[in-house]
This record gives C-alpha cells, sequence and structure tokens, in this order.
C-alpha cells in the first residue's frame, strides 16, 4: 500500500519538547534534523537526543527520517546512530548526483550489517538542492531501491541560481525545478516532497502553494511549523464530488467485472485504468483523512 506523505515535519534535533511530542502534530512524516537548524557544538548532544528518541518512543504509523549532516561532517556518525535506533528513512541533504546516494547506501548497508538490521530496511530520502541535482533528479530518483522518494530545498536552490523566493508570485524561479523533480518521482515510481513556506503565519499563500503542487503532482510538502500541518493535509482531502466520483467509478469496473464484461463507461464515457488509478488513490486520501468513504455513496 501507497505511504502517505502529505506533510514532512522538520524537527529540530536539539529541541527536547518537541521531539517528546513530534508524534502528537499530524503529520504524516517527522523528519529529525541534525543538518542545518542545529549549530556545531550542538550537533553532539543533538545526535544522542534524536537517538534516544527513536528508541524509546512510540511513533505508531508516522514515518521517521532524520536529516543527516555531509558524510565528512559528521553524517557517518548520524548514520551509524540512527540505523542502529531504528530509524525508517535517512535524509540525504543538497543531493548532486547518484554517486551522493550510493555514498551514504554504503554507509548505511555497512551498519546494518554491523547491528543486525535487516540488509536494506532503511530507506534513503534524497534532498535536491541545487541546479546540478535538479538536472540529474531522474538518475538520482533511480540510483537505488533504497530510495523511496524526492523532496525540492528550494532555498539553496534559488540561491545558486542567483535569484531567491517570490512566493507573491507563483514562485515562478522554482516552476522548472518542480518539475523535474515530480517528473522523475513520477518516472521512478517513488515519492515527491515540495520544499518548505517559511512564512508560518501567512496560511493563505500556503494553502496556495499546496494547491498548486497538487495540482502538479506531487505527494506532499515539507512544512516546517505544526500550524501549517492542518493546512497542507486539508488541500489533499478529496472533495465530496471526487469522492462520489471516485466510488462510481470503483462501482463501474466492479459491475463490469461480475458481468465478464471487457468494456466499462460511465455518464457516457469510457473507463480505463489510469482513471480507475486516480479514483483508487482519491479514496485511498479520503480514508487517510478520516472520511467515512463508504458513506459517500449514497
Amino acid at each position: 500500500m501507497e505511504r502517505l506523505r502529505r506533510t514532512m515535519m522538520f524537527i529540530p534535533a536539539s529541541n527536547p519538547g518537541m521531539l517528546r511530542d513530534a508524534n502528537l502534530y499530524g503529520a504524516d512524516s517527522i523528519m529529525f534534523d541534525l543538518e542545518d537548524s542545529i549549530s556545531l557544538k550542538e550537533k553532539d548532544t543533538s545526535r544522542f537526543l534524536v537517538y534516544q528518541a527513536v528508541k524509546t518512543l512510540d511513533f505508531g504509523d508516522t514515518e521517521t527520517l532524520v536529516r543527516i549532516n555531509d558524510l565528512e561532517q559528521g553524517g557517518r556518525d548520524d548514520i551509524n546512530a540512527m540505523v542502529r535506533a531504528g530509524i525508517d528513512v535517512i535524509r540525504l541533504p543538497k543531493t548532486e548526483s547518484a554517486d551522493d546516494v550510493h555514498a551514504v547506501e554504503a554507509v548505511i548497508e555497512e551498519v546494518e550489517k554491523k547491528c543486525g538490521r535487516e540488509v536494506g530496511s532503511t530507506k534513503i530520502f534524497a534532498a535536491i538542492e541545487g541546479p546540478q541535482g535538479v538536472l540529474n533528479a531522474l538518475s538520482i530518483a533511480t540510483s537505488s531501491p533504497r530510495v523511496v522518494g524526492i523532496a525540492l530545498g528550494a532555498e539553496d536552490y534559488v540561491t545558486a541560481m542567483k535569484t531567491r523566493r517570490y512566493p507573491e508570485r507563483n514562485s515562478d524561479e522554482i516552476f522548472f525545478a518542480r518539475s523535474m523533480i515530480v517528473h522523475a518521482a513520477r518516472a521512478a515510481g517513488i515519492a515527491a516532497v515540495d520544499t518548505v513556506f517559511s512564512d508560518v503565519n501567512d496560511s493563505e499563500t500556503l494553502r496556495r502553494e499546496a494547491e498548486f503542487i497538487r495540482q502538479i503532482g506531487f505527494d506532499g510538502k515539507s512544512v516546517i511549523n505544526p500550524r501549517q500541518i492542518p493546512v497542507v493535509n486539508s488541500v489533499f482531502r478529496p472533495t465530496d464530488k471526487e469522492i462520489r466520483n471516485a466510488l462510481d467509478v470503483i462501482d463501474a469496473i466492479n459491475e463490469a467485472e461480475a458481468k465478464g464484461s471487457g468494456v466499462v463507461a460511465l455518464n457516457g464515457k469510457m473507463i480505463d485504468k489510469p482513471i480507475v488509478e486516480r479514483a483508487e488513490r482519491v479514496l485511498m486520501l479520503a480514508r487517510a483523512a478520516g472520511i467515512d468513504v463508504e458513506g459517500k455513496g449514497e
């Protein structure tokens, strides 16, 4: 079954309170940040805090990730601790090529073997944050069976492109990067997660961004504040009309199969495989949002 990643919440690894409460916020995925949000003098302590949290707290069905440092700047220690703790996913920052993934993968596998964890069970989420990574998005997305998703990190990207963020102008400056990442993810059959929106007080622009990235095919969006989670999750919540239409599609398919018919139509329109897949995804998103799907078909 496809894992939902509508919201991926950044949790500063140096904040014990947020580590403790991370699973209460309602994000589909929680990402403990050992990289940019942590000062050099706090790295070791923060790593230990996350290790203890992952090792001892029950996160239920919520996916746990950790954003590691560069391999030569503490990343190896990050991987060693997190794999042993039982983290679900290692998030690789500033991914430029498939070689970056392979280097991290080798360290992960070494630790898995040493600690007795099943080889291959620790997954990778690659963050693409520069023009080279954007141009290599497909090779990154297909670099390893461990890679379950790719994400856009827009702040470093726009700096490298000699521009800045323009959310008030529909973020045209990152449209190419978004398109490359979502196409690469779809071609590879993995998840695509959009960049953060940094103004936690502007929920309206956040909603517009979330609506746009859903429209072009992203699975979800990174968030930096608990208040952003319900806004983004609600955008990925199907409408009653979408649910009823999806149920009608599934009913039509089931009825045709029962009759042994290979031709399926609904309201005069042919139903083919892509339409069925979209209907199934609508129902999955609806159930994840706690909607009584069966009750919508009346």
